[in-house]
């Protein structure tokens, strides 16, 4: 296999998520969520997350400029790394299919207790607002180990 090959491969653009890529979903690994401010500028933070089979899922304060910056743009960029090896991550490009309300706060209460086994609502600001940000995944890149390729 060429250089030109093996780029081609590492980058290489799927309409879907791979089998043997899922286990990073459903881990407990940070995501790096990207998402265009008001001037056209990226803005990146890390966040949680869950996937439901189809949909990135994340939680968000409506006071925090991803929000807006959601409302008026909804396209994004998340990186994810494998939490067992770094080497091995995923791209996933979408957009921002639904913005549900968080009312009850079940949702941002259950990633709460995916990463650190406690309720979130203990530590939040009385009268947060809270929403669920679904994505559909639209371009993947996956970035394999070279053990990924045997």
């Amino acid at each position: 296999m060429t250089n030109e090959e093996k780029r081609k491969d590492r980058h290489h653009s799927m309409s879907i998520i791979p089998e043997h890529y899922l286990n990073i979903l459903q881990s407990a690994t940070v995501a790096h969520m990207a998402t265009i401010g008001p001037k056209g500028e990226p803005h990146v933070s890390a966040v949680i997350f869950d996937w439901d089979g189809t949909h990135l899922l994340f939680s968000m304060n409506k006071i925090r400029q991803k929000h807006r910056n959601l409302q008026r743009e909804p396209r994004v960029a998340i990186s994810l790394l494998d939490p067992a090896n770094p080497y091995r991550s995923l791209e996933i490009r979408g957009t921002v299919v639904r913005i549900d309300e968080d009312l009850n706060y079940r949702f941002v209460n259950s990633l709460s207790q995916k990463y650190f086994n406690q309720d979130a609502t203990p530590n939040m600001q009385p009268g947060e607002e809270r929403v669920v940000i679904v994505v559909e995944p639209q371009h993947v890149a996956v970035f394999p180990f070279p053990e990924d390729k045997k």
